[in-house]
């Protein structure tokens, strides 16, 4: 047995052996290995870059792979309104935090570009050998822990002052907005989006009568490249999956990847770290009555020798499902002869370690990348991530301008 039969093989009993440790332990934070492993498997085989997606609209004239997007999170509306009428899940679009999303969106968008990818792209392409991304998932952390944990924290907690919330408390969605059930407007967006295909079927009809179509056969469900399409009705379905499992640990969300990469790495630099797996246990009751009565007076507590920090909080289901993206998009390009060691010119490599540096940067302010902040927020038509999708579209489409296509601001006929 060779080629993309073995690591077929490989797969499955990756999976089967997710489930059967499953079965054994009653752990669920284990199912995210095998949401993130499906996730990079499809990433890899549409080759469904957020960045490259933005990018190649105005550089290749080519809106596929941005297509390919919106149905990903056009499948994810659609799963998370029947879960949520059948109260499976409870709706959690995040807060419009709208200077955040500004800048963290504008510092992001650029670093896409110089980076090569977005978090998740960066991570299928470095998993495949793509050096740039490598070298730009090596500093993404880094960027996301200055904000975090490092100098560009108080600024970060500045910014998250300019919060707007809904007369409820509640974050601002554009379903709340226009005062409409979620289910309605997740209808409309399928209508026109179903409507918009059937015009564009029509018109390529009318252009060319000539149809190739290709024999299908199974293998090339392995060995070929996907439609963005296609993948992205898989990372749709994937979503829900992942929301689902996720859910059992205590965390109420669909994917997201920009802390998973942080929390790897700070479980690998410090040791004064707390892995979060389940859903935290409820206090045990306490009787009043049983308490007693004379406590000691805060004077004659011992204080403790030295300031003892929190230890930070990993959620170990977002490492996992990181861990699986990077060996889901490995395995998925050797099936296809597509993961190899790709160099790349030094210059562009040192411009890719900036790129990421700032993807972490703006990623860490804004509360996420392409994946939780727009695959998974818009979604949920979450205001907040309507601004930063937008201010990272204007920023990418900017700096591919500037940086990729050699534009400028004076017109060369002067």
């Amino acid at each position: 047995m060779k080629g993309w039969n073995i690591y077929l093989l490989l797969s499955i009993i990756f999976l089967l052996a997710i489930i059967i440790f499953f079965a054994a332990t009653g752990l669920w934070v284990v199912f995210a290995l095998g949401v993130g492993f499906l996730f990079g498997f499809a990433l890899q085989k549409g080759d469904l870059c957020g960045s490259s997606a933005m990018s190649e609209v105005i550089l290749m004239k080519d809106s596929r792979k941005l297509f390919g997007l919106w149905i990903a999170i056009l499948t994810s509306m659609v799963l998370f309104a029947i879960f949520e009428s059948l109260g499976v899940i409870q709706l959690a679009p995040k807060k419009l935090i709208w200077l955040s999303a500004i800048v963290g969106g504008i510092i992001f968008g650029v670093g896409t570009v110089l980076g090569g990818g977005c978090i998740s792209g960066c991570m299928y392409k470095g998993a495949t050998g793509n050096i740039n991304s490598i070298v730009a998932l090596l500093t993404i952390p880094i960027g996301i822990s200055l904000v975090d944990y490092g100098p560009l924290k108080g600024l970060n907690e500045y910014l998250l002052t300019f919060v707007i919330d809904g007369n409820d408390g509640k974050a601002i969605t554009l379903h709340s907005l226009l005062g409409l059930p979620y289910w309605l407007l997740v209808l409309f967006f399928l209508a026109v989006t179903i409507t918009f295909l059937l015009i564009s079927k029509a018109k390529n009809k009318t252009k060319s009568k000539v149809v190739n179509k290709d024999k299908f056969e199974f293998k090339n469900i392995f060995t070929k490249s996907w439609k963005p399409w296609q993948a992205g009705i898989l990372i749709g379905i994937i979503a829900m999956l992942a929301w689902l499992s996720s859910l059992q640990t205590g965390r109420n969300y669909p994917l997201g990847v920009t802390h998973g990469v942080n929390y790897a790495y700070q479980a690998i630099i410090d040791n004064n770290v707390k892995f979060v797996y389940e859903k935290p246990k409820p206090l045990p009751q306490i009787n009043s009555s049983s308490m007693p009565q004379s406590q000691p007076k805060q004077s004659q507590i011992p204080k403790a020798q030295g300031k003892v920090s929190e230890p930070k909080k990993l959620n170990v289901w977002l490492i996992l499902l990181s861990l699986g993206l990077m060996l889901g998009a490995f395995v998925s390009g050797k099936m296809s002869g597509q993961a190899k060691l790709l160099p790349k010119e030094p210059s562009q490599t040192l411009i890719a370690i900036l790129g990421g540096l700032l993807i972490g940067i703006g990623a860490g302010i804004a509360t996420g990348c392409i994946i939780g902040n727009i695959l998974s927020a818009w979604a949920m038509f979450s205001v907040g991530m309507i601004i930063f999708g937008i201010t990272t579209l204007l920023a990418n489409w900017a700096t591919t301008y500037f940086y990729l296509m050699g534009g400028s601001l004076l017109n060369k006929h002067l």
